[in-house]
């Protein structure tokens, strides 16, 4: 498997009243076309962020969506996120046709997982975390890869100054997260030219990426990087950062901080020093910027590192986005990605 994945922004639409279920189907829609769905497809997508949505309105007490560009084997999906208000539910009860809470015919549900690749839902006492992506119905069977990404800018504004980038192939797995210094136009353009020079660099140890960021990111006002590469055969993870950029490695009863040197790349910094890490099949390499609190802990989470990483992200943002800057998340699941 051959991979050099950017990741786009991703799109939240309020879902506070009945009326916004429309656009949260067109805004589905309109991303569903702009990564080459048919009809057909483009459908399955409408239909899908309909039903999620009318949930969010029907039994969430309101909500929001957020609406991703998914990278997976061979081919783009779509991720539909619902986050509520509500008092949750179980997944396994609400699968079936029939079953209902609120007085409704109950097959809103199967509509959705019958649509998707991966269905996946978090409930506390929050509220309820829904993640579902749908992908061509032509692709394989094993499309979907684990991992979870938000590029989320801040009150919604068009441009992002975090970006990330996802390189991988039979030999390594190279994550690349960027937040340009400050928000706006600014800071997007130094994300942007530092996305692109990760992915011209392709395959290459953390400090070599930095070293070829830093070039790229050049005459922009630059920003924090950190670099993560994993071995697919030995598991082994190379890790250096500039900057405060929030890196860790999650396992089942232990969670790992990878530390980041002080500089701004692409206007100056000392060095970049890696870090070298072993890490088992099923650990979680979690990263994200400072618009996210680094104060999280998943073992407050019983049962959720072992989900989705798409769906750990969405409820660590939920619980732990700053509100002030902008924000990205990235999490993969290592040694599934092949």
């Amino acid at each position: 498997m051959d991979l050099n994945f950017s990741g786009h922004v991703t799109r939240v639409v309020a879902v506070e009243e009945a009326s916004q279920v429309g656009q949260a189907r067109r805004e589905a829609l309109a991303l569903a076309h702009h990564i080459g769905f048919d009809e057909i497809d483009a459908g399955r997508v409408a239909l899908a962020a309909t039903e999620m949505a009318t949930n969010v309105i029907k039994h969430g007490r309101g909500g929001r969506m957020h609406l991703s560009i998914a990278c997976g084997r061979g081919g783009l999906g779509v991720e539909l996120c619902t986050l509520d208000n509500g008092p949750g539910f179980s997944l396994a009860q609400a699968m079936p046709d029939g079953y209902s809470t609120g007085g409704t015919q109950g097959l809103g549900m199967g509509a959705i997982q019958r649509q998707a690749a991966v269905l996946e839902v978090w409930a506390d006492a929050k509220g309820a975390v829904m993640v579902a992506r749908v992908y061509a119905s032509r692709a394989a069977r094993n499309v979907d890869m684990p991992y979870g990404a938000l590029r989320l800018a801040l009150h919604d504004e068009p441009v992002c100054g975090d970006a990330w980038h996802l390189h991988a192939d039979a030999r390594q797995v190279t994550l690349t997260l960027i937040d340009g210094l400050g928000h706006g136009l600014p800071a997007s353009d130094a994300a942007q030219a530092g996305v692109a020079a990760a992915a011209q660099r392709g395959a290459a140890g953390p400090v070599e990426v930095i070293t070829a960021l830093h070039a790229g990111m050049s005459g922009t006002r630059g920003g924090a990087v950190a670099v993560a590469s994993v071995e697919v055969e030995s598991g082994n993870v190379s890790f250096a950062g500039v900057g405060n950029i929030a890196a860790t490695l999650c396992e089942p009863t232990s969670n790992r901080g990878m530390a980041s040197l002080p500089g701004i790349v692409g206007v100056q910094y000392r060095k970049a020093q890696p870090f070298h890490f072993h890490a088992a099949a099923g650990t979680l390499l979690v990263m994200h910027s400072d618009g996210l609190q680094a104060r999280w802990n998943l073992r407050d989470y019983p049962g959720l590192q072992h989900r989705h990483p798409a769906l750990v992200v969405a409820v660590l943002q939920r619980d732990f986005d700053r509100g002030r800057d902008d924000a990205s998340i990235v999490a993969l699941r290592l040694g599934d990605l092949h």
